[in-house]
């Protein structure tokens, strides 16, 4: 029996993979095991170009030993030891840096080890910050239809996601929808260059309806993940902002994503021009090499806390963890070092640019996306922007696309949380000749796929 047998044996019957479906047989399992730059390695040799950067964490590609050398010398002088009225060096120092990154008064970081657990933070925090204002009906959370936000309870009730709730019903009340900034499915304003500020105005109204002294937080990504990378129009995150002033209601920039250089900046609110209250954040927060997420606080919603004895009464084991706060500080440096930031900002328009080369494919409905972050809305009739039926989509994705794109070495999303669409991340190292290949892969894939949908 080879390696690669004996492995995939193994997750067959032990590896409960997540968001999966448990198989029972060995067929097609793909075990990775290695990495280096842009590109892993499976047991069986196959090289793949991660188009996806892991997902979505990867930002400075695998195969770093600058990370695994701070992690292992971390691990060494204090392997473990918790921040719960603790303090230690790794920790303090990533909370000041991240503070001197962070956009104007956001100074406070309170650690989690992943984003579903920042955005629990963050809904949880907004509601004691209120409390303690004596405002304790402000507990609801205003987010978007399709927005992804996490699982745990907390963050899946703020999801607008119903295809991956509904088992969990009944979830935490409280958790409002509004529609996302879907230029291109827009009714009122997909012929128009940009879309209309209407997305922002059903916030106010929202939280008008429930009424402002209920609602506590907006929920936002710079970017919007599920549904294919939806990109805000000029001018909505600043009448969001003004209209969370107007109500008294934080403004949350989940950035669990597009935070850490994914869409050119630091963090994603920087692109847009706004001020959060909060920022949650992990993901490419430590390149991936250890789970790290961050929530990041403005001072004015840490006042009620600070040298008052009252206590955010909230707390993860590992959040802090002393060996992945070494790792995020190695990854921070290395950014600074290698001035990736620049580097996406200087190539993201040639990143565009491989992409666009697939809009003569009459699959191509729309390219939409930033920095390296990018969605390709796949259409059954693009003229009428007319998508493809439930068992169609079946098909395409999950039945053709999804496993031809490996076969072809490239690693990358094929989604239908709304519409399908190919979601690519590529790790922020990436450059033209990895641009190059995404494109010239996808191509072959979607022109394949364009000739299976037509049997």
């Amino acid at each position: 029996m080879s390696e690669h047998q004996r492995l995939a044996e193994l997750a067959e019957k032990h590896l409960w993979g997540h968001f999966s479906v448990l198989k029972n047989e060995i067929d097609g399992t793909r075990v990775i095991e290695r990495g280096q730059g842009c590109y892993v390695w499976d047991t069986q040799g196959n090289r793949y170009l991660d188009g996806l950067a892991g997902l979505f964490v990867s930002q400075l590609g695998h195969g770093r030993p600058e990370l695994a050398k701070a992690a292992g010398n971390q691990a060494a002088t204090l392997g473990y030891f918790p921040i719960w009225t603790y303090g230690h060096p790794t920790a303090i120092e990533l909370a000041a840096k991240l503070a001197s990154l962070a956009p104007g008064d956001l100074n406070r970081v309170f650690f989690t080890t992943g984003g579903s657990e920042a955005v629990e933070s963050a809904w949880k925090l907004s509601r004691q910050y209120f409390k303690l204002n004596g405002k304790p009906n402000k507990v609801k959370a205003v987010s978007r239809n399709l927005a992804y936000h996490g699982t745990t309870m907390g963050a899946l009730s703020i999801t607008g996601l119903d295809s991956i709730k509904t088992v969990f019903e009944p979830l935490v009340p409280g958790a409002i929808k509004v529609p996302e900034t879907n230029h291109y499915r827009c009714l009122s304003c997909q012929d128009d260059p940009h879309c209309t500020l209407h997305a922002a105005e059903a916030i106010e109204e929202a939280i008008v309806s429930e009424g402002s002294d209920t609602v506590a937080a907006v929920f936002l990504e710079p970017v919007q993940n599920a549904g294919g990378c939806f990109v805000p129009p000029p001018g909505y995150f600043k009448r969001v902002r003004e209209i969370c002033d107007r109500h008294d209601v934080l403004l949350v920039s989940d950035e669990v994503i597009c935070a850490y250089g994914r869409i050119g900046h630091m963090f994603g609110c920087e692109r847009y021009g706004y001020q959060p209250d909060i920022i949650t954040s992990a993901k490419g927060l430590t390149s991936g090499y250890a789970p790290l997420g961050a929530m990041i606080v403005s001072d004015r919603i840490a006042e009620p806390f600070v040298g008052t004895g009252e206590s955010f009464l909230h707390g993860i084991t590992f959040a802090g963890h002393p060996v992945s706060c070494a790792v995020a500080l190695a990854n921070l440096q290395v950014f600074e070092e290698e001035k990736i930031i620049d580097h996406v900002q200087i190539n993201e328009a040639a990143f565009r640019a491989a992409l666009d080369d697939l809009a003569d494919l009459p699959i191509v409905g729309d390219i939409r996306g930033a920095g390296y972050f990018y969605g390709i809305e796949l259409v059954r009739d693009r003229d009428g922007r007319e998508s493809f039926s439930h068992d169609e989509r079946e098909h395409l994705l999950r039945g053709f696309l999804s496993n031809r794109l490996l076969e072809l070495g490239l690693i990358c999303r094929a989604d239908d949380r709304g519409e399908p669409v190919i979601q690519l991340s590529p790790p922020l190292i990436a450059g033209p000749l990895e641009f190059e290949e995404i494109s010239g892969k996808l191509r072959q894939a979607l022109t394949e796929a364009m000739a299976e949908m037509s049997r």
